[in-house]
């Protein structure tokens, strides 16, 4: 007799899980289920779907094998309902019980169907990260400002990464001003470990084909990891041939080297396949053997414990709502470029059809070339934030939206940044190769081959004085802009105007 449900999510594939510590294997039953509410309720790159259906897949697998009882439901089952409470209740009333043990979620709209549905539900906390809730709520109280540097020097404190006794490893927490060098190409640089998909992940591919096919991007080749022992291969991988360059290169980006330096783990950090420590664990050893720099071992560590458990704090501090602020008051649809359709930036072209094919960018196409577009051109947030969650392979709410909402789009009014992240053309023209195969001339400041993150930059900050002048780490740009000639400041305010109106019209810009 079952006594209990164990609900397991698609992004809580790990056997340490919270739930799972709780029940009782010879009497509880695991409920895991693909239901077409999680798969469709932004869609969602048809990648990111199978890399969770044939991830939930092999583990309900492994929890078999280790002797667990599981109700796994298959999206095209015949039985199957379309939502995670619905094949609760399913199951629950198949073995006679209303008993439900779950992890909480890390998306306020699941959590809040848990706590409504007809079922008695414990959920318990997430644990399978450094810093909890309660820990980020007591180290926030009281703050003027929420910054990720000081929380992330606290993280380094609890866990002793990186840590000479109570001083910072090398005599500073932060090694970025060695991180922003541009890359070259390179025919010897290693490539991200690819795995070739086994029998289950060909069915699940054959699956969302046929349910998702008309979905944006690019299914086939599908070469992520879908296991454990995969993921740990793809660390080892990372940790052994590209780590030593990611420091340096990181904010790099190249049309022709997608990944450049990076590890391409968050998926499998995410999807609970890997853990925080044990990442960051193998990261600094490679430090320690003397076999990376300093910057590349504390740069990739404060990706891990600083910027993603500072996120989630966030979104959890926040609340509901958050995923709504709109601080700016921008109000421009998404324009169709990002789904695709020509555009004579080839900055946001590439970006695009890279996301297409991977359902992958790294921070700096994420923050500096489709966000900054985004913010400067006034898009609404929300719709950005929809947008960055339905397309990338590793986005889930609680980490995606603080990113977007408040760290890419300032959409939050600065509780994630001090200021908005908004560049002109030149830091995409010095961190990349793109705007040597540009329609657009980075260096023309106005004109009719104008870069329009050259426009949009003076027009983002003219419309938005009020709010950001007295800013000390702006005050200089709106001085500058009280240098030029009258006659420029005009021309320049009057194109930005018309790229938009172009822009609107559906024109390809």
């Amino acid at each position: 007799m079952v006594k209990r449900l164990v609900l397991v999510l698609g992004d809580q594939l790990s056997h340490a899980l919270s739930a799972l510590r709780a029940a009782d294997k010879a009497h509880d039953l695991i409920v895991m289920a693909e239901v077409g509410d999680e798969a469709g309720y932004v869609p969602h790159h048809p990648k990111k779907i199978a890399l969770v259906f044939s991830a939930m897949r092999h583990f309900a697998d492994d929890l078999t094998a280790d002797g667990w009882q599981v109700a796994y439901t298959k999206l095209d089952d015949a039985d199957a309902s379309r939502s995670i409470v619905g094949e609760l209740m399913r199951r629950g009333q198949e073995h006679g019980t209303s008993e439900v043990i779950a992890t909480r979620p890390g998306e306020w709209r699941l959590i809040s169907a848990l706590d409504d549905a007809p079922l008695s539900v414990t959920m318990l906390p997430d644990d399978r990260f450094v810093c909890s809730l309660e820990a980020f709520d007591t180290w926030a109280e009281g703050r003027k400002e929420l910054r990720m540097e000081w929380f992330y020097r606290e993280m380094r404190r609890k866990t002793g990464l990186m840590m000479e006794g109570d001083k910072p490893a090398g005599g500073k927490w932060n090694f970025d001003h060695d991180n922003r060098k541009p890359a070259s190409g390179d025919l010897l640089r290693a490539k991200p470990l690819r795995f070739a998909p086994d029998a289950i992940t060909a069915e699940v591919l054959d699956l969302v084909e046929s349910r998702f096919g008309d979905t944006f991007g690019t299914l086939r080749p599908f070469h992520y990891a879908v296991t454990r022992a995969d993921a740990l291969r793809a660390l080892d991988h990372f940790a052994t041939h590209l780590l030593a360059g990611f420091g340096d290169y990181q904010d790099a980006m190249l049309m022709q080297d997608p990944f450049l330096h990076h590890s391409i783990l968050s998926p499998y950090l995410n999807l609970g396949l890997l853990g925080p420590l044990e990442i960051c664990q193998r990261v600094e050893a490679e430090w320690q053997a003397g076999r990376v720099p300093i910057n590349a071992s504390e740069g990739y560590i404060r990706q891990v414990i600083g910027w993603r458990e500072y996120m989630r704090g966030i979104y959890f501090r926040e609340g509901p709502d958050y995923t709504s602020r709109n601080v700016l008051g921008h109000d421009r649809a998404l324009p169709a470029l990002y789904w695709g359709a020509p555009t004579r930036m080839n900055c946001l072209s590439h970006a695009v059809a890279q996301t297409r094919d991977e359902a992958y960018a790294h921070h700096i196409q994420r923050l500096m070339v489709t966000g900054n577009f985004a913010l400067l051109a006034g898009i609404d947030p929300h719709q950005v934030h929809e947008w960055y969650l339905a397309v990338y392979i590793d986005a889930y709410e609680w980490v995606e939206a603080p990113n977007t909402i408040g760290m890419s789009q300032f959409a939050d009014g600065g509780i994630v940044g001090s200021k908005p992240y908004v560049s002109s053309g030149n830091y995409i023209a010095k961190m990349s190769d793109y705007c040597s195969d540009c329609a657009y001339a980075v260096k023309d400041k106005t004109g009719a081959r104008a870069c329009p993150f050259n426009l949009l930059y003076w027009d983002f900050l003219i419309r938005h004085r009020d709010r950001f002048a007295r800013n000390p780490r702006m005050a200089q740009m709106y001085r500058t802009w009280d240098r030029m000639d009258a006659a420029r400041r005009d021309t320049v305010l009057s194109e930005a105007t018309a790229f938009l109106a172009r822009l609107d019209a559906g024109e390809a810009v």
